[in-house]
Protein backbone atom coordinates (compact mmCIF):
# COMPACT_ATOMS: atom_id res chain seq x y z
CA UNK A 1 0.00 0.00 0.00
CA UNK A 2 1.40 3.40 -0.90
CA UNK A 3 1.77 6.32 1.51
CA UNK A 4 -1.03 8.23 -0.22
CA UNK A 5 -3.48 5.34 0.21
CA UNK A 6 -2.57 4.97 3.92
CA UNK A 7 -3.22 8.66 4.62
CA UNK A 8 -6.60 8.46 2.91
CA UNK A 9 -7.62 5.52 5.15
CA UNK A 10 -6.41 7.16 8.40
CA UNK A 11 -8.34 10.45 7.97
CA UNK A 12 -11.87 8.91 8.26
CA UNK A 13 -10.80 7.03 11.41
CA UNK A 14 -9.54 10.24 13.05
CA UNK A 15 -12.76 12.00 12.14
CA UNK A 16 -14.82 9.26 13.83
CA UNK A 17 -12.72 9.54 17.01
CA UNK A 18 -13.22 13.30 17.16
CA UNK A 19 -17.01 12.92 16.79
CA UNK A 20 -17.10 10.29 19.56
CA UNK A 21 -15.15 12.51 21.94
CA UNK A 22 -17.44 15.48 21.28
CA UNK A 23 -20.49 13.31 21.88
CA UNK A 24 -19.09 12.20 25.23
CA UNK A 25 -18.46 15.80 26.30
CA UNK A 26 -21.99 16.78 25.32
CA UNK A 27 -23.53 14.05 27.44
CA UNK A 28 -21.47 15.02 30.51
CA UNK A 29 -22.45 18.69 30.23
CA UNK A 30 -26.15 17.76 30.10
CA UNK A 31 -26.00 15.84 33.41
CA UNK A 32 -24.02 18.54 35.25
CA UNK A 33 -26.46 21.27 34.23
CA UNK A 34 -29.53 19.54 35.73
CA UNK A 35 -31.93 21.59 37.89
CA UNK A 36 -31.72 20.74 41.65
CA UNK A 37 -34.77 18.96 43.03
CA UNK A 38 -35.21 20.39 46.54
CA UNK A 39 -38.40 21.72 48.16
CA UNK A 40 -36.37 24.41 49.96
CA UNK A 41 -35.23 25.69 46.58
CA UNK A 42 -38.68 25.44 45.01
CA UNK A 43 -40.42 27.10 48.00
CA UNK A 44 -37.83 29.34 49.71
CA UNK A 45 -38.66 31.27 52.89
CA UNK A 46 -38.14 34.99 52.34
CA UNK A 47 -37.96 37.88 54.81
CA UNK A 48 -39.84 41.04 53.87
CA UNK A 49 -41.83 43.86 55.42
CA UNK A 50 -45.57 43.19 55.19
CA UNK A 51 -48.77 44.59 56.65
CA UNK A 52 -49.97 42.85 59.80
CA UNK A 53 -53.66 43.07 60.76
CA UNK A 54 -55.27 42.12 64.09
CA UNK A 55 -59.08 42.18 64.29
CA UNK A 56 -60.77 42.99 67.62
CA UNK A 57 -64.44 41.91 67.82
CA UNK A 58 -66.71 44.63 69.20
CA UNK A 59 -70.20 44.29 70.66
CA UNK A 60 -72.69 47.15 70.37
CA UNK A 61 -72.75 47.60 74.19
CA UNK A 62 -68.98 47.42 74.86
CA UNK A 63 -67.54 50.32 76.80
CA UNK A 64 -64.13 48.94 77.85
CA UNK A 65 -61.83 46.24 76.57
CA UNK A 66 -62.69 42.76 77.80
CA UNK A 67 -60.03 40.20 78.74
CA UNK A 68 -60.21 38.65 75.27
CA UNK A 69 -60.09 41.99 73.48
CA UNK A 70 -57.18 43.19 75.60
CA UNK A 71 -55.20 39.99 74.89
CA UNK A 72 -55.57 40.61 71.14
CA UNK A 73 -54.22 44.14 71.56
CA UNK A 74 -51.33 42.92 73.73
CA UNK A 75 -50.39 40.15 71.28
CA UNK A 76 -50.33 42.65 68.42
CA UNK A 77 -48.28 45.00 70.59
CA UNK A 78 -45.73 42.25 71.36
CA UNK A 79 -45.31 41.47 67.66
CA UNK A 80 -44.98 45.17 66.84
CA UNK A 81 -42.28 45.67 69.45
CA UNK A 82 -40.35 42.62 68.19
CA UNK A 83 -40.63 43.00 64.42
CA UNK A 84 -42.69 46.10 63.60
CA UNK A 85 -41.95 49.72 62.90
CA UNK A 86 -43.72 52.91 61.96
CA UNK A 87 -47.32 53.79 62.75
CA UNK A 88 -49.97 51.55 64.29
CA UNK A 89 -53.30 52.35 62.65
CA UNK A 90 -56.47 51.90 64.73
CA UNK A 91 -59.17 51.38 62.10
CA UNK A 92 -62.70 51.95 63.45
CA UNK A 93 -65.79 50.68 61.58
CA UNK A 94 -68.15 53.31 60.22
CA UNK A 95 -71.87 52.97 59.52
CA UNK A 96 -72.32 49.78 61.55
CA UNK A 97 -74.46 48.95 64.61
CA UNK A 98 -71.34 48.87 66.81
CA UNK A 99 -69.87 52.14 65.54
CA UNK A 100 -70.41 53.98 68.83
CA UNK A 101 -69.02 51.08 70.88
CA UNK A 102 -65.89 51.01 68.70
CA UNK A 103 -65.40 54.73 69.33
CA UNK A 104 -65.63 54.12 73.09
CA UNK A 105 -62.95 51.43 72.93
CA UNK A 106 -60.51 53.59 70.99
CA UNK A 107 -59.21 55.40 74.08
CA UNK A 108 -58.72 52.12 75.93
CA UNK A 109 -56.75 50.69 73.00
CA UNK A 110 -54.63 53.83 72.74
CA UNK A 111 -53.85 53.71 76.46
CA UNK A 112 -52.78 50.05 76.22
CA UNK A 113 -50.48 50.80 73.30
CA UNK A 114 -48.88 53.77 75.04
CA UNK A 115 -48.30 51.76 78.23
CA UNK A 116 -46.61 49.16 76.03
CA UNK A 117 -44.06 51.69 74.83
CA UNK A 118 -45.58 52.98 71.57
CA UNK A 119 -44.97 56.70 71.13
CA UNK A 120 -48.05 58.93 70.68
CA UNK A 121 -46.92 60.05 67.21
CA UNK A 122 -46.84 56.38 66.13
CA UNK A 123 -50.54 55.85 66.89
CA UNK A 124 -53.12 56.83 64.29
CA UNK A 125 -56.92 56.54 64.44
CA UNK A 126 -58.95 56.28 61.24
CA UNK A 127 -62.32 54.98 60.05
CA UNK A 128 -63.21 52.50 57.33
CA UNK A 129 -66.50 51.72 55.62
CA UNK A 130 -68.00 48.37 56.60
CA UNK A 131 -71.16 46.40 55.90
CA UNK A 132 -73.99 48.26 57.71
CA UNK A 133 -75.73 44.96 58.48
CA UNK A 134 -72.77 43.49 60.40
CA UNK A 135 -70.83 44.31 63.55
CA UNK A 136 -67.41 44.92 62.02
CA UNK A 137 -64.25 44.62 64.12
CA UNK A 138 -61.69 47.22 65.10
CA UNK A 139 -58.51 46.58 63.13
CA UNK A 140 -54.95 47.20 64.23
CA UNK A 141 -52.72 47.59 61.19
CA UNK A 142 -48.94 48.03 61.14
CA UNK A 143 -45.87 47.00 59.12
CA UNK A 144 -43.55 44.28 60.40
CA UNK A 145 -40.76 42.05 59.16
CA UNK A 146 -42.39 38.75 58.22
CA UNK A 147 -41.15 35.33 57.13
CA UNK A 148 -43.25 33.86 54.32
CA UNK A 149 -43.21 31.71 51.20
CA UNK A 150 -45.10 31.81 47.94
CA UNK A 151 -48.70 30.61 47.63
CA UNK A 152 -49.32 26.87 47.72
CA UNK A 153 -51.67 24.80 45.62
CA UNK A 154 -49.83 25.00 42.31
CA UNK A 155 -50.39 21.84 40.24
CA UNK A 156 -48.91 22.48 36.77
CA UNK A 157 -48.34 18.76 36.06
CA UNK A 158 -49.88 15.40 36.87
CA UNK A 159 -48.31 14.11 40.12
CA UNK A 160 -48.33 10.60 38.64
CA UNK A 161 -45.89 11.73 35.97
CA UNK A 162 -42.80 10.61 37.90
CA UNK A 163 -40.61 9.19 35.17
CA UNK A 164 -37.78 11.51 36.30
CA UNK A 165 -38.35 10.59 39.98
CA UNK A 166 -38.62 14.26 40.98
CA UNK A 167 -40.86 16.01 43.49
CA UNK A 168 -44.13 17.43 42.25
CA UNK A 169 -44.38 21.23 42.17
CA UNK A 170 -46.38 21.63 45.41
CA UNK A 171 -44.18 19.26 47.44
CA UNK A 172 -42.98 20.85 50.69
CA UNK A 173 -44.93 24.10 50.25
CA UNK A 174 -47.21 23.58 53.26
CA UNK A 175 -44.27 22.60 55.49
CA UNK A 176 -42.34 25.70 54.48
CA UNK A 177 -45.39 27.91 55.15
CA UNK A 178 -45.91 26.35 58.59
CA UNK A 179 -42.23 26.80 59.46
CA UNK A 180 -42.33 30.46 58.40
CA UNK A 181 -45.47 31.07 60.48
CA UNK A 182 -43.84 29.59 63.61
CA UNK A 183 -40.76 31.83 63.51
CA UNK A 184 -41.05 34.28 66.41
CA UNK A 185 -38.24 36.50 65.12
CA UNK A 186 -37.78 36.36 61.31
CA UNK A 187 -34.29 37.83 61.70
CA UNK A 188 -33.18 34.49 63.16
CA UNK A 189 -33.37 33.04 59.63
CA UNK A 190 -30.76 35.54 58.44
CA UNK A 191 -28.11 34.64 61.02
CA UNK A 192 -27.42 33.89 64.69
CA UNK A 193 -27.96 36.48 67.39
CA UNK A 194 -25.08 37.97 69.36
CA UNK A 195 -24.22 36.11 72.55
CA UNK A 196 -25.25 37.70 75.85
CA UNK A 197 -22.94 38.33 78.79
CA UNK A 198 -22.18 35.40 81.08
CA UNK A 199 -23.83 35.23 84.50
CA UNK A 200 -20.64 34.78 86.55
CA UNK A 201 -22.50 34.20 89.83
CA UNK A 202 -24.67 31.44 88.39
CA UNK A 203 -21.69 29.86 86.63
CA UNK A 204 -19.67 29.80 89.86
CA UNK A 205 -22.53 28.16 91.75
CA UNK A 206 -22.90 25.41 89.15
CA UNK A 207 -19.15 24.71 89.15
CA UNK A 208 -19.06 24.54 92.97
CA UNK A 209 -22.00 22.14 92.98
CA UNK A 210 -20.20 19.93 90.49
CA UNK A 211 -16.95 19.93 92.48
CA UNK A 212 -18.53 19.22 95.87
CA UNK A 213 -21.05 16.66 94.66
CA UNK A 214 -20.99 13.35 96.55
CA UNK A 215 -20.97 10.28 94.30
CA UNK A 216 -24.21 8.33 94.59
CA UNK A 217 -24.16 5.09 96.51
CA UNK A 218 -25.21 2.20 94.35
CA UNK A 219 -27.68 -0.08 96.07
CA UNK A 220 -27.58 -3.85 96.09
CA UNK A 221 -29.18 -5.29 93.01
CA UNK A 222 -32.15 -7.49 93.75
CA UNK A 223 -34.07 -9.74 91.47
CA UNK A 224 -37.69 -8.76 90.96
CA UNK A 225 -40.23 -11.44 90.25
CA UNK A 226 -43.38 -10.51 88.39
Amino acid sequence: MSDVTASICVKPVLALLVVALLAGCASRNESVGSIPDDYRTNHPITISEKEQVADIPVGHADSRLSITQRSIVENALANYRSNGSGVIHILLPSGTPNEQAASRLRNDITTTLRKGGVKPFNISSERYRANPDESAPIRLSYSAMTASTGPCGQWPKDILDTADNKHYANFGCASQNNLAAQIANPADLLGPRATTTIDAERRGKIIDTYRTAVPPVLGVRTEVNY
